[in-house]
């Protein structure tokens, strides 16, 4: 009897290594996140000890460029991190390797680079023109 990995592509010994490199993934965003977290609060305080003039100061368009940078960067962890979840509740409800737009399999390759592939290499491509 075929069991619901098999059905949407995968071993169960591939769905398992999955979960763990996911769980590995979101364990290291997750201080990424904590260190940027630690670095925007140096920005912002170091900012808030230094006049506010950015117009005439030298170092505010370098600062303004470092607070914008880090918020890009949390934002962008926060988006990975969401990626990393909806993949863990993918694996968990049984849907793991199936394209969410043709409901094809997904391939182990593609799974292998990026776990946190919601699509085929076709519907990507598609969606991408």
């Amino acid at each position: 009897m075929e069991d619901r990995t098999e059905r949407a592509g995968g071993s169960r010994a591939q769905w398992t290594a999955a979960a763990e490199r996911i769980a590995e993934d979101r364990a290291s965003t997750e201080r990424l996140i904590g260190s940027l977290t630690r670095l925007w609060d140096g920005v912002v305080e170091a900012a808030s000890l230094t006049a506010n003039d950015v117009e005439h100061d030298p170092e505010g368009a370098t600062v303004a460029f470092e607070r914008a940078h880090l918020r890009d960067m949390v934002k962008q962890a926060h988006a990975d991190l969401d990626d990393l979840d909806r993949a863990a509740q993918r694996i968990a409800g049984g849907t793991y390797g199936s394209c969410e737009r043709c409901g094809g399999p997904i391939s182990s390759g593609r799974l292998t680079a990026r776990p946190t592939a919601r699509t085929c290499i076709d519907c990507a491509n598609k969606a991408g023109r």
